[in-house]
């Protein structure tokens, strides 16, 4: 049984990150490993003994599945990136704390080291979402990039586990017809496999006026989306998207769910999976 790791340190932006991962881990029938990173003199009495309790506060909520955790120590994001790997991990999760933006000690200056290093898609959620709400519309926006389809697959099985809508973006950062030939067919290839999957999706095209993220936000607050999939490096020829500005943009101004996802080297049409 594969696991979802969840980044935790008390704060309450990890703490509904346990909850989220709670319920994705309850469908997926997955286990879930809490990864707390100390420093090197933190004492580890009161840390184990805390952590225990809140799993033991939460236990009721777990249907089959096991909620264990480990500590280790080093720099938050390659423990947390080892752990995920050590695992086999199919999510990595990771709060943070609302308006205030990211908590330093996982995902602060040190900061995207997570999301850049995971080997798996990192999945980050703030404490300010509405998490009383079902998870029904998930935003994928599509470029022109080689790599952008690679975040399609995981969007797709988020759908599947929660009986999601996909709001498919055709985003054209250039008005040239070749950028625009490239996009709609990425996009056809997208529908084709999402309608073999028995995804629901809605398709909109967009020309980008500012830059792909905020076109994807905006869009993203009409349709009130629950969740944003995104690439870690994403229309770099033309944009200089992810992993850079924009990507910091989309995580710090993002107040939905963001999913990251690292792009293979795979380039053929079956990197979406």
């Amino acid at each position: 049984m594969n696991r979802v790791v969840v980044g935790f340190d008390f704060s309450s932006g990890s703490a509904y990150a346990v909850d989220l991962a709670i319920d994705i881990a309850n469908r997926w029938q997955s286990n879930i490993r809490l990864v707390y990173v100390k420093e090197k003199k933190e004492d580890e009495a009161p840390i184990r003994a805390e952590i225990e309790r809140r799993i033991d506060g939460v236990a009721h909520l777990l249907k089959g599945i096991k909620l264990e955790y480990v500590l280790r120590e080093g720099k938050p994001a390659d423990e947390l990136c080892a752990q995920a790997k050590e695992d086999n991990a199919e999510l990595l999760i990771v709060g943070t704390h609302g308006m205030s933006g990211m908590r330093k000690s996982l995902l602060g200056p040190n900061s995207y080291r997570t999301i850049e290093q995971s080997p798996v898609p990192v999945l980050i959620v703030r404490e300010d979402f509405n998490f009383n709400k079902d998870l029904e519309s998930i935003v994928v926006p599509i470029d022109s990039s080689d790599d952008t389809r690679q975040k399609v697959g995981k969007a797709a099985m988020f759908a599947k586990t929660f009986g999601s809508t996909i709001h498919l973006l055709g985003l054209y950062t250039s008005t040239t017809a070749e950028i625009k030939r490239i996009v709609n067919n990425y996009v056809k290839f997208v529908e084709r496999y999402l309608d073999k999957n028995e995804v629901k999706y809605i398709t909109k095209y967009f020309v980008v006026e500012k830059n792909v993220t905020e076109t994807t936000l905006e869009y993203a607050r009409q349709v009130n989306a629950d969740l944003i999939a995104i690439m870690t490096e994403q229309e770099t020829r033309f944009a200089s998207l992810i992993m850079g500005t924009h990507a910091q943009q989309m995580i710090n101004e993002s107040t939905i769910p963001v999913l990251t996802v690292r792009p293979t080297n795979v380039l053929t049409d079956t990197a979406i999976h």
